[in-house]
């Protein structure tokens, strides 16, 4: 009877073990899943940023395509005008000074 609790205990005993062992590599499974599917969810945010880079690079080679676009391209970069072209300048409206006199000031004026 004794040899069949001893048996029955350590019977227990391994299984209590390999079912730890087991949660262990199951918990450490989710955490790879989880790490993966973040890395996947940056993945396709790279991946739709890249796209949209895309798009606005063969837009702007389209638009560098023209004649039209080269020169403003050739303008913004160098800062060069053609032969008779002016520089305008446009300067925005300087507000007039609204500002209170001050307490003396104030007092002078009264006399």
């Amino acid at each position: 009877m004794r040899a069949k609790q001893l048996r029955h205990g350590l019977i227990l005993g391994m299984l209590s073990l390999a079912a730890f062992w087991l949660l262990s590599l199951i918990w450490g499974l989710a955490e790879k899943v989880q790490v993966a599917v973040s890395q996947a969810h940056d993945a396709q945010w790279q991946y739709q940023a890249l796209e949209e880079r895309k798009a606005a690079l063969e837009q702007n080679l389209a638009a560098l395509g023209t004649a039209r676009g080269e020169d403003a391209a050739i303008r913004t970069a160098f800062g060069v005008a053609r032969p008779g072209e002016e520089v305008i300048v446009v300067v925005p409206p300087v507000p007039p000074a609204t500002t209170s006199p001050s307490w003396w000031q104030r007092f002078l004026n009264w006399f």
